[in-house]
């Protein structure tokens, strides 16, 4: 670790503010053809990676869903982040699809996926999910998820483990009754507190502030949530922006966070996840993921990723690459 990420995590460390804290943390047609944000379209991006990936989309349940796929071998699902897409994943797919099937997912609301009205408790986004996987024509499949794509992941795991090879949840569990400890201003001492899952519960206001300005947001969790947020460039930014940049998109982002009450109470008649189950903890996370998880599931394993942020499948793409191999088998 550089001198540099000692001196951020020892200023930003985020497990101060309790479970709750790591607990969180474009239209249907997909991200838009270059244009004013300069953001290629997921079809390029898709090509881009060595592996064979393609862009594709799926109809399941009345729901567009975007994913991009290549690889050859068992299904591994991948389920991102806000604010993110299935971009996220750039850096460990080509490695990942040498040994799997490696399918790369927009959630509803996310990127190139549709953005419905509702739907977006976890327990129905991983609906979604099992639909795919089926229309896909796999009966199961690994599933790993970072952030909202995490939570999507164990939800999946907890309602269809006869679908369920394994599961990876990457910095984030479920929400749990926790959130509801967050505190409003962060204690002396503590600079981060996660302003952004009360700024999400807002109706309407988030799309009006955002909408054409997501890449302040963008920017602003990376530069504050990444031990390295140089390892997140500026054309990944732009991609990013591109996709929460309008107002229905946003919107959706928001409907994760606003559904929360929900998820809270879903988990609560989840029996213990049967599936083998991988934690892979940021430096601000791992001690949270190691003290939950284990009552969380049968089989559980936690593990740091050194000097990684947040974002640990861009931070440390090695490391994560390495534990995923690992475990996966």
């Amino acid at each position: 670790m550089t001198e540099d990420s000692r001196s951020f995590l020892n200023r930003r460390s985020m497990l101060t503010l309790g479970a709750g804290a790591a607990a969180a943390l474009v239209a249907s047609g997909g991200v838009a053809e270059a244009g004013q944000s300069g953001a290629p379209n997921d079809a390029a991006l898709a090509r881009s990676l060595p592996g064979g990936f393609r862009s594709e989309y799926a109809q399941v349940d009345g729901v567009r869903l975007h994913y991009v796929a290549g690889g050859r071998g068992e299904p591994l699902i991948l389920l991102p982040g806000w604010p993110e897409t299935w971009w996220q994943y750039r850096a460990i797919m080509p490695e990942l699809a040498k040994r799997y099937r490696v399918i790369a997912v927009d959630l509803r609301g996310m990127g190139g996926s549709g953005k419905p009205q509702g739907g977006y408790d976890k327990k129905t986004m991983a609906r979604d999910i099992f639909g795919l996987l089926r229309t896909l024509g796999h009966r199961q499949a690994h599933i790993a998820g970072h952030d909202i794509g995490a939570m999507v992941a164990f939800a999946f795991a907890a309602n269809h483990p006869e679908a369920t090879k394994t599961v990876t949840l990457m910095d984030v569990s479920h929400p749990d009754e926790s959130l509801y400890q967050l505190p409003m201003l962060a204690p002396p001492g503590q600079p981060v507190n996660v302003w952004w899952f009360a700024f999400n519960q807002v109706a309407t206001l988030p799309e009006q502030l955002l909408a054409g300005r997501s890449r302040f947001l963008v920017d602003w969790m990376f530069d504050h949530l990444a031990a390295d947020p140089a390892s997140i460039a500026a054309r990944d930014r732009a991609i990013y922006a591109a996709a929460y940049d309008r107002p229905d998109a946003i919107r959706a982002g928001n409907g994760w966070y606003q559904a929360f009450g929900q998820d809270i109470e879903d988990q609560k008649a989840y029996a213990k996840i049967a599936a083998p189950m991988l934690g892979l903890g940021s430096e601000f996370n791992y001690d949270y993921l190691a003290a939950v998880l284990p009552s969380k599931a049968a089989d559980v394993r936690v593990r740091k990723i050194a000097g990684s942020g947040h974002f640990v499948a861009e931070e440390r793409p090695r490391a994560v690459i390495g534990e995923l191999l690992t475990f996966l088998g």
